[in-house]
């Protein structure tokens, strides 16, 4: 099995005069297939990076039970998914396929996503294979990036990593070009037809009176009903992406562009850190408006804290947690339990389960 190995070199450079999205509005153009994720409305030191992936080198992912690999050296390799050959081997396996010296060498790691279908792949749940030629993106797809520029929104420092293989020349210094560069190109976006559903209200109306019955069945504890809504447009999908900052701002947003589609998105909740050794899973259940007066947002934050509707859901979610822990961790407690976290819009009810 061949192995790639690579030096994360680095730069640091003022961030004073940029932003993620003035930076990553330069350099999209010169680095197609890149990505951006970034941190807003961000409450710790921990959480106060954006990061901008650019130049794909190498990527794994699964669709219908295939998995596909793509190395540096322009190769290409798929394999079905066996008992034996599992998701878990699969990424170990091309993980281990990569040595990574040098500073920094720890962002130099996969971007990517796994989607709720994918589910299929670690446990005994059967989903219904739906195929959509608009809408057809792996299961599960992770990228290895030649550039990782990061942004230390605390220190307004920009360091730039670049992962350099033997006897390459470095491309930094044509990257910080790029960024000093006070124009880039700007593209329109607009909406071109009607917003459409693949299913009707009366159907979506249906599903969640088949869900409240399974609910109350004890079938499940909770089911999250989702429908797709579609509208045809013409230009810059990144606009809609500013869009969504600007009225949702959170701690983590992301804008994946895979070149033959964009997946982008905004979220409050840490779904699971691994960090020295130790996971950790943010429940987040209860929330609330923020109005702007500091009385009235801690008259709600108290009105939630006595919900009970609110109380359930939020406990419901800390069980949970604790047991998709303790199927792979152990020593697994609850280290903060109902704070209520003040966001820019709204109030919400966080645990934290380690």
């Amino acid at each position: 099995m061949k192995t790639f190995s690579y030096t994360a070199h680095s730069k640091q450079v003022l961030g004073d005069m940029h932003t993620p999205v003035s930076i990553y509005l330069k350099v999209r153009d010169m680095y197609p297939q890149s990505a951006l994720m970034e941190s807003s409305d961000y409450h710790a030191g921990e959480n106060s990076l954006s990061f901008i992936a650019l130049c794909p080198l190498a990527s794994i992912g699964v669709n219908s039970g295939i998995v596909t690999a793509s190395y540096p050296d322009n190769s290409r390799k798929e394999e079905p998914l066996t008992q034996s050959f599992t998701v878990e081997k699969a990424m170990n396996q091309f993980i281990s396929q990569f040595q990574v010296t040098g500073e920094n060498k720890n962002v130099c790691g996969l971007y990517g996503y796994t989607t709720f279908n994918a589910v299929k792949y670690f446990e005994h749940i059967p989903v219904k294979e739906s195929h959509d030629e608009q809408n057809d993106a792996p299961d599960l797809l992770y990228i290895l990036y030649k550039y990782i520029i990061v942004f230390n929104h605390f220190k307004n420092e920009l360091t730039l990593v670049e992962m350099l293989g033997e006897g390459e020349e470095s491309g930094l210094p044509e990257l910080e070009a790029a960024i000093e560069n006070r124009n880039y190109a700007s593209y329109n976006f607009s909406v071109t037809g009607p917003v459409s559903s693949p299913i009707s209200d009366e159907e979506h109306k249906a599903n969640v009176r088949k869900g409240i019955a399974h609910c109350m069945r004890g079938d499940v504890f909770q089911i999250v009903l989702s429908r797709r809504f579609i509208q045809p447009y013409a230009g810059d999908d990144f606009k809609v992406y500013r869009a969504l900052r600007s009225i949702n701002p959170s701690p983590y947003l992301f804008y994946f562009d895979f070149g033959g589609y964009r997946i982008f998105g905004s979220s409050p909740e840490t779904h699971c850190k691994i960090e020295d050794g130790r996971a950790y899973i943010d429940p987040i259940a209860g929330t609330t408006r923020r109005t702007g007066d500091t009385v009235k947002d801690r008259e709600l934050a108290e009105a939630l804290l006595a919900d009970p509707k609110e109380n359930a859901e939020h406990v419901m979610l800390v069980d949970l947690a604790r047991n998709d822990l303790s199927r792979n961790c152990h020593d697994v407690r609850v280290l903060f339990y109902k704070e209520p976290q003040y966001y820019s819009h709204v109030i919400h009810l966080v645990s934290r389960v380690s």
